[in-house]
């Protein structure tokens, strides 16, 4: 079952990126910005509450992504990182995770939002240029399909070459992936923010086929900009992030598109607009969406109050803690015609901002710290789990979405939390310096 949950390419010079065991950035998707390694007070323990911590894999060092795979009676979860790929058995105890299987591929960057299709067994892992010491203007970036059939020996089926490579993400079912960012290569154009999106086709998952056109271009008020991630919730629309807000698109289906007003089959190459555009400003000031999460068949199908929500991630580093990225809630009204399709510099369409939460100042938090952004999280009924790098994993309660509370945090001295998932009761936090963290809400 594919997870719901919910890092930037962007030009300022004020972002501070932090950096990771290995010396490639935390901030992965910062280019072309000094490093500073994350700063806590000396003998500072962690902060834990709400929370207990029931198991750890340190061996899973370099853990950047996580998913979860069910072989009839067996429980599986693959993790990526910069190690390549780990499978562990987690069905006779999920708090002891066992290794039982391992693709190594060293210095692999970045594979964040690690993709599974749990019906072929399939993970999709995604080369960032930046991989085995490349980098952005001239590295190498494509998609390693790995075949995980027999979850003890993982076996790269392909590997192609695509022009985008920091996320990579199923859409129709696993039949396509759409891989976008990070950063502008040298051969590409001028203008472009950031590398939009490119389709492979896998429904032969030995021989993928690229599309040589990209896609979701001109978001960004016009400009082609950095697509970061891909979401799809539980209608099947896809909800691409990035440097200029969410939106989300029909990938199958015969819908309507309020930008060509005609009905219209859509498809992978050929997405239907749905809804979506830029955040507020004064919720978002970098406009750069990390990731995002539509939640379909939660309270009332997503909606509240009369608004139909959208949950997104800001990733942006500034000096200190206080300006960093932040979660936002966003209504989706008044965006199904197209607006976000149409806005530009001089007629910018945003979305009304419901509520934000940030990390600074928060109890449980390191004050010494400047490494606050916030990054992928998960949402489970009205409890939403995010990471927040160096301030670890928090819980809220976003029954109240215009005032997301927060219920518990996990916190070590060393954290760099980045991405949590609920499975089976639990909450599994990839921390890039700890490897996986078991959690479990409650004390």
């Amino acid at each position: 079952m594919r997870r719901w949950w919910i890092r930037s390419g962007l030009a300022i010079a004020t972002a501070a990126a932090t950096l990771v065991a290995t010396g490639l950035p935390a901030a992965a998707c910062e280019d072309d910005k000094p490093v500073t390694e994350a700063k806590h007070s000396v003998g500072d323990p962690g902060a834990v509450k709400g929370v207990r911590p029931v198991g750890s894999v340190p061996d899973a060092q370099g853990a950047i992504s996580a998913n979860f795979l069910s072989y009839g009676k067996r429980d599986v979860m693959v993790v990526s990182g910069q190690f390549g790929l780990k499978v562990y058995d987690l069905t006779d105890n999920p708090a002891k995770p066992r290794a039982i299987g391992e693709l190594s591929l060293p210095g692999l960057w970045e594979t964040e939002d690690t993709e599974v299709d749990a019906k072929r067994k399939l993970v999709f892992l995604s080369r960032d240029p930046r991989a085995f010491k490349g980098n952005t203007h001239t590295g190498e970036s494509g998609i390693y399909v790995v075949d995980v059939a027999h979850p003890e020996k993982p076996e790269i089926l392909s590997y192609v070459k695509v022009p985008a490579g920091h996320t990579t993400s199923c859409v129709d079912d696993c039949r396509y992936l759409w891989t976008g960012g990070p950063a502008k290569a040298d051969d590409q154009p001028a203008d472009w923010g950031g590398r939009p999106i490119w389709v492979t086709d896998v429904r032969n998952p030995r021989a993928p086929k690229v599309h040589p056109d990209p896609i979701e271009l001109a978001r960004n008020d016009g400009k082609t900009d950095y697509v970061h991630d891909v979401q799809v919730d539980k209608m099947g629309v896809a909800w691409v992030s990035g440097a200029g807000g969410v939106r989300g698109y029909w990938t199958s289906g015969l819908h309507r598109d309020p930008v060509q007003n005609r009905y219209r089959l859509a498809s992978a190459l050929k997405p239907v607009p749905y809804a979506g555009g830029g955040v507020s400003e004064t919720a978002a000031p970098s406009k750069f969406l990390h990731n995002s999460f539509h939640p379909v068949g939660s309270r009332d199908d997503g909606a509240w109050r009369g608004h139909d929500l959208v949950y997104a991630t800001e990733e942006s580093f500034l000096p200190g803690c206080a300006g960093d990225g932040v979660l936002t809630i966003s209504s989706l009204d008044g965006s199904y015609q197209g607006e976000g399709w149409r806005s530009t510099p001089e007629k910018p369409f945003r979305m009304r901002s419901i509520g934000t939460w940030s990390v600074a100042g928060q109890e449980g938090s390191d004050p010494v710290s400047d490494d606050c952004s916030a990054h992928y999280f998960d949402l489970r009924g009205h409890v939403l789990v995010q990471s927040f790098y160096a301030q670890g994993t928090r819980f809220l309660d976003v029954s109240d979405p215009s005032n997301p509370t927060q219920i518990a945090y996990f916190r070590p001295a060393d954290a760099a939390s980045w991405a949590p998932y609920w499975h089976d009761g639990y909450v599994y936090v990839a921390d890039n310096k700890r490897g996986i963290d078991i959690l479990k809400l409650g004390v």
